[in-house]
């Protein structure tokens, strides 16, 4: 069955006379494109520099070439793996009238062999090879990205910017503990705002004070820390005034209000989860669950029957946020049916609380169930069963 958002193969009918195909392996400095040419017997392969122009007039000139061979070239078409470079030449090339797409890099296949050789050529051809097949309709040669508008991309980014900040201030914590443990210094607490005025206080349990040059430089990890979090107080600030000024019933906005209203659930978790995943136009509860990598990876062959963990191919945000979104949901959601639903298999397994990864692991399956009452949630308005909302402000 095929769907309209189906990335797995295209549904546009393929005229390989017609078409120009080129596939570009991107590095810093240079790209590596190759093309199959109609009414060409050689496949082009070009080294350009990293310039946008450089490609279009590549393209032109080999658009050129398939004119003089008596083909007419009515589609051209290009795709590059996903990377550090993001969509930006997706959205360029779009712009000038070119198909462009991004190719997942973990979808193509590529040789088992423990030693196989890898260069940017062979790349390029093995690239060529299945966005050939993906053009033809054929499945399982390899999948596309979606490509987001800039608006779209750009909503994303407070939200990851305060998850890389975050991660910076725990660093910064523990490294602060760390060098006071060293000197037996126990119990104080970087994160207190008055914390850099409490230094001068401490003092080892030798009853002396601390080294000069240990004191200047918790002074600037402490100074690091009062600037990360005035950045993430920022970053939060800007999120809710956003949200009151856009008062809108649809878009992202409207989803994330209407997530918030979940008890256990709060805004920066609603506003990951809109902006990374719900947002999206997935096809199918099945789709929306690989996106998150909440699915299993079985390992079977013959008799052989076993479960070998997460996938862990999708959204890694997405993931970790619902299932530390799971934890929470049995403790504030406990009369909703999903967390009945969680205790009662938790709990009818032998030895569960002599062994725990019973309940790890089922909250795994609680994660990939609440992911998919929310997206029906945000999309249907159904309300999932014996969920608490709270009072309208």
């Amino acid at each position: 069955m095929f769907h309209v958002d189906d990335l797995s193969r295209s549904l546009t009918a393929f005229d390989q006379d017609s078409t120009l195909i080129a596939v570009i392996e991107m590095s810093l400095k240079s790209w590596l494109v190759g093309a199959i040419v109609p009414g060409v017997s050689r496949a082009p392969l070009k080294k350009l520099e990293a310039d946008e122009a450089g490609l279009l007039r590549q393209l032109h000139r080999w658009r050129d070439e398939a004119t003089k061979a008596g083909r007419h070239i009515k589609r051209l078409v290009v795709a590059f793996e996903a990377g550090r470079d993001g969509f930006w030449l997706a959205w360029w090339l779009r712009a000038r009238g070119i198909e462009a797409y991004v190719i997942h890099a973990a979808s193509v296949a590529v040789s088992r062999e423990h030693r196989r050789a890898k260069t940017d050529r062979l790349d390029t051809e093995m690239l060529k090879r299945a966005f050939l097949g993906w053009l033809r309709g054929e499945p399982e040669h390899c999948q596309m990205a979606a490509i987001p508008t800039l608006a779209e991309e750009d909503a994303r980014r407070p939200n990851r910017e305060r998850e890389c900040l975050v991660r910076e201030r725990t660093r910064i914590v523990n490294r602060v503990k760390s060098a006071l443990v060293r000197l037996g210094v126990r119990g104080f607490n970087p994160k207190l705002r008055k914390a850099a005025e409490r230094l001068d206080d401490l003092v080892t349990p030798q009853g002396e004070a601390l080294p000069p040059n240990t004191l200047a430089e918790l002074r600037r990890d402490l100074a690091r820390l009062a600037l990360l979090r005035e950045q993430i107080g920022a970053i939060e600030a800007a999120r809710l005034e956003r949200l009151e000024q856009q008062v809108s019933s649809e878009g992202p906005h409207a989803m994330v209000r209407l997530i918030a209203q979940i008890v256990g659930v709060g805004i920066e978790t609603a506003d990951m989860l809109v902006h990374e995943i719900l947002s999206r136009n997935l096809r199918d509860q099945r789709a929306l669950a690989r996106y998150a990598g909440l699915t299993g990876s079985p390992d079977e062959s013959g008799s052989r029957r076993r479960e070998k963990g997460l996938a862990r191919a999708g959204n890694g945000r997405v993931r970790r946020g619902m299932i530390q979104l799971a934890w929470r949901f049995v403790r504030f959601q406990g009369d909703s049916a999903l967390a009945k639903w969680y205790e009662a298999r938790t709990m009818a397994a032998p030895n569960t609380r002599k062994n725990p990864n019973t309940r790890k692991k089922m909250i795994v399956a609680l994660a990939r169930k609440l992911l998919i009452a929310l997206w029906r949630f945000v999309t249907t308005g159904v309300i999932p069963d014996g969920v608490a909302l709270r009072a309208a402000a």
